[in-house]
């Protein structure tokens, strides 16, 4: 003989009503064969953020090289947070952008904390984390992409190789 605890009845109960509305949701509608897809061209279009502003300003002038997988990297080198787009590493004649996995999740009021596999390197498989830059508290963990280095071109050249 089975025997159902009124905890299960509720468990299905709750569940069925779920599956019924849910069912019940109108489907998002999907452009029709050959039919351009409003949504995903308006993103495209859209006007770039403050923070790719503030990117595409730093790199004018600047030629992206071939992506890193670690930088050399010390406790005095400066770092930029720009929020919602990328680290920025270094200065001078060569910076190193970081866009990570989720650049989306940058919040520029958050501190990086890394935990270095190598202690004179940057690199993509180190730990990363972010914590609240008051309270110190966790705030998210950091999924390195390569680094990207972009090079300042010398007036006069193109900056190809």
């Amino acid at each position: 003989m089975i025997r159902i605890s009124p905890r299960s009845r509720l468990w299905t109960g709750c569940m069925a009503g779920a599956l019924a509305m849910a069912a019940s949701l109108p489907v998002a509608a999907q452009p029709a064969a050959g039919q351009p897809d409003l949504e995903t061209e308006s993103a495209q279009t859209a006007a770039p953020s403050k923070g790719e502003r503030r990117l595409a300003k730093m790199l004018e002038g600047r030629v992206a090289g071939e992506p890193m997988i670690c930088i050399r990297a010390f406790p005095s080198q400066r770092m930029q947070t720009i929020d919602g787009v990328a680290y920025v590493y270094g200065s001078g004649n060569t910076i190193y952008v970081q866009r990570t996995r989720n650049p989306d999740a940058i919040d520029d009021t958050d501190a990086l904390v890394v935990t270095r596999t190598n202690g004179t390197q940057l690199c993509r498989f180190d730990i990363a984390t972010t914590v609240d830059a008051v309270n110190g508290f966790f705030t998210g963990a950091v999924m390195f992409e390569d680094f990207v280095p972009y090079t300042r071109v010398k007036p006069g050249t193109t900056g190809e190789g």
